[in-house]
């Protein structure tokens, strides 16, 4: 049985993680961790711990006797590009600590890599797994930097790393949390508390999306999977959908007929959004270790919408 530390675990992704690994392994063998104590605190085994502070974390990894390390604490895309130095420091600071104290516990070790290490020379449609990333935000600079760290860890010191670049990840839990894909999340609180919206993502752009329940079963599935058949172990391509924001509104017509939507495009984050790819290519991971989505965007809708109704109590 696993015992996991998760770095960020009150984050967008870390927030429902926790939920899934704690289902899967056990409350008890799951250590949330985050920058500020937060609702998880009362759900299992919970410390604060800044990524920053590397002592802390060896710490909280060596006693509560962990053979896995999640590390998912990150400044997101659009908050990135405002402070590029403290999400250079945090993103990359945060990894390097998470990195070496897996190396030095021995550690199975995970951490999300994005579409955003991807950038506007990057082919657009269906992109290769292995292929061109020169991205140009600090943010997607973080992610290539890491992905490539994650790399030298396995070839240098034999350490465990796995990881999957994520495309926009749509949730009922978390609220939009600065994201330039959060867009796909706020379309639905505002479909049933306003029935309208206005996008700051222009229309006719195309970006990989994914349904959480998806993305966590992914993580997990990555961490039982044989690690003989992992050719890439990190940074796999993973994805379920690709759309543009009018689809998104189509999609949730279908069920409340009168919403309507404007556009009222924000050029930090269309620019970003213009530099990701439309469609990227999972056949990596479906080939080394069975990765498969279950939800497409009306699914996804259907349930979003059931979700958020009994959330919001509309």
């Amino acid at each position: 049985m696993k015992k996991i530390i998760v770095t960020g675990a009150l984050g967008q992704i870390g927030s429902e993680l926790i939920t899934k690994l704690r289902s899967e392994y056990g409350v008890n063998n799951v250590l949330a961790t985050d920058i500020r104590a937060g609702d998880t605190a009362s759900e299992g085994p919970f410390e604060v711990l800044d990524v920053t502070d590397a002592n802390r974390m060896h710490k909280l990894a060596k006693d509560f006797g962990a053979d896995t390390m999640m590390h998912m604490a990150a400044l997101l895309s659009a908050k990135a590009e405002d402070e590029p130095l403290f999400a250079w420091n945090l993103n990359m600071g945060g990894l390097m600590n998470a990195l070496e104290i897996a190396r030095e516990l021995k550690l199975q070790f995970f951490t999300p890599s994005s579409i955003g290490a991807f950038g506007p020379s990057t082919p657009k449609k269906n992109t290769p797994q292995d292929t061109l990333q020169r991205p140009t935000t600090m943010y997607g600079v973080n992610k290539v930097a890491g992905e490539l760290l994650c790399d030298y860890y396995y070839h240098k010191f034999g350490l465990d790393t796995r990881g999957v670049r994520f495309p926009g990840l749509v949730s009922y839990v978390s609220k939009p949390g600065g994201g330039t894909t959060d867009y796909a999340v706020d379309i639905y609180y505002k479909a049933l508390e306003e029935g309208k919206y206005t996008s700051y993502i222009a229309e006719g752009t195309y970006m990989d999306m994914m349904y959480m329940p998806d993305a966590l079963q992914a993580i997990v599935d990555l961490l039982e999977a044989d690690p003989a058949k992992l050719v890439h172990r990190n940074a796999f391509n993973v994805t379920a959908m690709s759309f543009e924001p009018s689809e998104i509104a189509a999609s949730i017509k279908k069920h409340i007929p009168t919403f309507e939507m404007a556009y009222d495009v924000d050029p930090v984050r269309q620019a970003i959004a213009e530099s990701w790819p439309d469609s990227i290519d999972p056949s990596a991971a479906i080939n080394e270790w069975g990765f498969k989505s279950s939800y497409d965007l009306d699914k996804m809708t259907i349930d979003m919408l059931e979700k958020l109704k009994t959330k919001l109590n509309v």
